[in-house]
């Protein structure tokens, strides 16, 4: 299997059209055609991190600063950014669109990552965050478009979860 760069190409393609212009990434071979191009696009003020929570706060200060951000994580990382994304953007009611490459499936090689990837959905659910599916190319469009107009209407993070059916190829 290898990574999806028309899928990579069609997620950057929504985030363009729907305005985000500050992208906090943490690094994951399965977004890394999506990375590429936001981290080649003057457009974008694109921040990489190490740490998930980390990229949390940057995309909160970018908010508050007028940016419109989105954050770009694997399933693993959301573990690591619950607390923040609780006391910081839902207590502030600050919007945040997360694309979440949902590792851990039956087609993942690395076994470390089933348990957050199983866990991932209740997780969200467990702290008032909603979310989208994104299978496949076709839908990209839409569900980034919808994920985005939910976290501006709701004034809270919305995710929207990439299926491995999207971001690999056979």
């Amino acid at each position: 299997m290898q990574v999806s760069a028309e899928a990579g190409k069609a997620l950057y393609e929504a985030l363009i059209k729907n305005g985000v212009n500050f992208v906090v990434t943490f690094p994951c071979n399965w977004t890394s055609c999506l990375i590429e191009l936001v981290a080649d696009d003057q457009s974008i003020t694109h921040v990489p991190v190490t740490r998930e929570e980390e990229g949390i706060g940057v995309a909160a200060g970018a908010f508050l600063g007028g940016r419109k951000p989105a954050v770009i994580m694997q399933s693993s990382g959301v573990g690591n950014s619950l607390n923040a994304l609780a006391s910081l953007n839902l207590t502030y009611k600050i919007p945040l669109l997360i694309l979440i490459s949902h590792r851990g499936d039956e087609r993942e090689k690395i076994i470390a990552q089933r348990g957050m990837g199983q866990a991932l959905k209740k997780l969200l659910e467990g702290i008032g965050i909603g979310y989208f599916d994104l299978v496949d190319i076709e839908g990209t469009d839409k569900v980034i478009t919808n994920a985005v107009n939910a976290s501006y209407a709701e004034n809270k993070p919305v995710a929207a979860i990439l299926s491995p059916f999207l971001l690999l190829e056979e």
